[in-house]
């Protein structure tokens, strides 16, 4: 567990099944599943299993599940019929650049377009 890892945060409950999600994807390592305030058509939220609080927490002993998280990301994307037209992955890192749960997640976002900059 990372310092800084509240394991009281929304989505270790939503692991823990405490609180539902409509659960897109799972596997041994991570878990995908809409966000419950979406921010696109498609906005889709990948966890890790593992209690990381955030990027910068991370390790060279997390380097396999950064990479699982980004191919499930591709492969929900992918589900979710969104190669055509494009999506964005997002991770945001702290509070500075918006992140609110501290537990690691990528965001999916697609079904519109996406304008840059960003925020």
């Amino acid at each position: 567990m990372t310092e800084g890892y509240d394991d009281a945060n929304v989505f270790a409950k939503i692991l823990r099944k405490e609180i539902p999600a409509d659960v897109l994807y799972e596997d041994d390592q991570c878990l995908g599943f809409r966000d419950s305030s979406p921010q696109a058509p498609t906005h889709v939220l990948v966890i890790p299993k593992y209690p990381i609080a955030k990027l910068a927490d991370t390790t060279r002993d997390d380097r396999e599940v950064l990479g699982h998280l980004l191919w499930a990301a591709a492969e929900i994307a992918r589900a979710q019929n969104l190669d055509d037209d494009g999506y964005r992955i997002v991770i945001n890192n702290g509070a500075g650049a918006g992140q609110a749960v501290f537990h690691l997640h990528l965001h999916i976002l697609g079904g519109r377009k996406l304008r840059w900059p960003p925020g």
